[in-house]
């Protein structure tokens, strides 16, 4: 039986290919150092995890949950959005409860992709952006993220006619892959551009949190109108270690958030209700285990940071997520670096052609794994492969 054309055109996920990379070279007996995935490798906060179990022996949470969410954690969402960026949402109408944000982020594109419609795609990027738009039908229109623009997409150079048929534009800041950053200037361009072309902006704040040296990054929502043209995606799990617990939610523009939801009620049962009460305890607890995260990735930025440089790369410390992109040697191409790294030190970096054809040329480092752990891997690495030629 021939697989559906939708599953023809995907590729392999990504990360599936990496893991499995890991899993034979440990066959063959070599200690690996990962540098590959983003899964915080710190513990969930205890008093989350105590909040988790108290609601899993209350049997009124066995229970099918609703598919939108409990109310009690969506204003918890929204009591974090005004005491953090003071943005006012309606628990009951402008926030849905996901089951993590991959899960919403695939799924928007359901709610407005009809056979042949654009999605405006950052390259290099998120790989579900693109894969939930094919899924949904649609073309993704790869908006280019180029160094000389700070990681940016260039507005401006999206052609008429595209911009007048797109029907969602993605962005994420801070960036996964780039590091890269925004301020609230260019949240107000993307404004003023969707509320031109009248689409929807889907805002991916998985790493609003995750930010060092002072740096604080703003959120979508604050950019005046930007909850009358989108969304935004916010995750428990890189601020609070709970990238295995499944729970995030899609804030914003009250219409879009209704289609999202009526979308999750009729494909999927929603999200374990003591999970939503864990990550409830939290929202509303101390955020000194966010500062904690923070310290403890900063610190591992700057052993990495001045490992590359000191391998021959001149580098910049990122603001802001745990990935390093960096720029591959030449006279290789991302892929081949990356096995050659494998290879030569032992050690797993993310090819950055996996994040779009402009991430060709780069390759990414995931600082999810204890700094002396960084350190051999880049000792190895220099032993391996000696100074690198730019």
């Amino acid at each position: 039986m021939q697989q559906a054309e939708r599953i023809r055109k995907l590729p392999p996920y990504l990360f599936a290919r990496i893991e499995q990379k890991v899993a034979e070279a440990k066959e063959k007996g070599v200690d690996i150092i990962s540098l590959g995935i983003g899964d915080p490798d710190q513990p969930s906060p205890s008093h989350v995890i105590e909040a988790l179990q108290r609601a899993a022996e209350d049997s009124t949470n066995h229970q099918y949950p609703s598919s939108v969410g409990m109310l009690e954690f969506r204003k918890s969402v929204a009591d974090f959005y005004k005491r953090r960026f003071n943005v006012d949402l309606d628990p009951k109408s402008e926030v849905v409860t996901l089951v993590g944000s991959k899960e919403g982020i695939a799924n928007i594109s359901y709610c407005y992709i009809d056979p042949g419609d654009i999605n405006l795609v950052p390259d290099p990027g998120y790989p579900v952006y693109g894969i939930g738009t094919l899924l949904a039908g649609g073309e993704p229109y790869l908006m280019p993220l180029k160094e000389e623009n700070g990681f940016l997409p260039d507005l401006t150079a999206i052609p008429e006619e595209v911009a007048r048929k797109a029907k969602l534009m993605f962005i994420n800041y801070p960036n996964n892959p780039t590091g890269a950053t925004a301020e609230l200037d260019f949240y107000r361009d993307v404004v003023a551009f969707a509320k031109k072309y009248d689409l929807i902006v889907c805002s991916d704040a998985a790493y609003s949190e995750v930010t060092f040296d002072g740096y604080v990054a703003p959120s979508f929502m604050e950019a005046e109108g930007a909850k009358d043209v989108g969304i935004e995606f916010f995750s428990l799990s890189k601020p609070f270690n709970m990238t295995g617990w499944r729970i995030a939610a899609a804030v914003g523009r009250a219409d879009v958030v209704e289609a999202l939801g009526r979308i999750k009620s009729n494909i999927d049962s929603g999200a374990f209700q003591a999970v939503q009460l864990a990550a409830k305890a939290g929202l509303d607890g101390s955020y000194d285990v966010i500062r904690k995260t923070q310290e403890v990735y900063s610190e591992r930025m700057d052993v990495c940071v001045e490992g590359l440089r000191e391998l021959g790369w001149n580098l910049e410390k990122p603001k802001g997520t745990f990935y390093i992109w960096v720029k591959v040697p030449k006279g290789y191409t991302s892929a081949e670096f990356a096995e050659t790294v494998l290879e030569k030190a032992g050690v797993i970096i993310t090819p950055g052609n996996g994040y779009g054809q402009y991430g060709e040329g780069y390759f990414r480092i995931s600082l999810c794994i204890d700094k002396e752990r960084i350190r051999e891997a880049l000792k190895r690495m220099k032993d391996g492969l000696g100074k690198i030629e730019l």
